[in-house]
């Protein structure tokens, strides 16, 4: 079969996706993203062209059964997980009440989780504290090419990626993809609270 037949039908211009094959198209894209894969590499890996699985993590085609095959193929799971994992609608609204919290007690860091949990999507929020004079490290991002944006609601925060070094003051905000190690350090004398936005490449 030729790459360009694994590709279903455009959708009409006239009208949205299907929900559906919207989900579909962003846990498509996120199953990638969570093997750090190129869309070169993943065309390598299924024999699916780039212009096809871009198009379908874009929802602009609507997937064949045997386009979904090689993927699931590639990704180690059966048709029906990777169907299962988009059928249910996510959670459109979580109250502040319910939002889940994460402490680090040994570095005084918490972490909010903002965003309405579903899996297919790229983008999150998550709302930071740290205590005064706390310090953070990560060796690495979960995915490779993440980008983050760090905005300072309270207090002021330190950030390094890589070699580079940024003071972010009350209303800052910082733009970085990470490939490497990370670092957060509250530097000011009081508690300092940020919003960190990360999208999945």
């Amino acid at each position: 079969m030729k790459r360009d037949e694994l590709a279903g039908d455009a959708p009409s211009s006239a009208s949205a996706p299907d929900p559906v094959d919207a989900r579909l198209a962003a846990r498509l894209a996120e199953l990638r993203a969570e093997h750090g894969w190129s869309l070169g590499e993943l065309a390598e890996r299924s024999g699916v062209s780039k212009s096809t699985l871009s198009r379908a993590e874009r929802a602009e085609i609507s997937p064949t059964a045997a386009l979904l095959n090689r993927l699931c193929a590639v990704y180690g799971r059966t048709m029906s997980r990777l169907l299962a994992e988009v059928e249910a609608e996510p959670t459109l609204l979580v109250p502040a009440a319910e939002q889940p919290v994460w402490r680090d007690r040994a570095s005084g860091f918490v972490r909010r989780s903002v965003s309405p949990p579903h899996a297919g999507l790229r983008g999150e929020l998550v709302e930071g504290r740290l205590a005064a004079g706390a310090d953070i490290s990560y060796d690495r991002p979960p995915v490779p090419g993440l980008e983050q944006h760090v905005w300072v609601l309270e207090g002021a925060l330190d950030v390094t990626a890589g070699e580079a070094e940024h003071h972010l003051g009350t209303g800052d905000c910082l733009r970085l993809r990470v490939w490497g190690p990370t670092r957060f350090r509250c530097a000011g004398p009081a508690d300092v609270r940020y919003v960190l936005a990360v999208v999945l490449p």
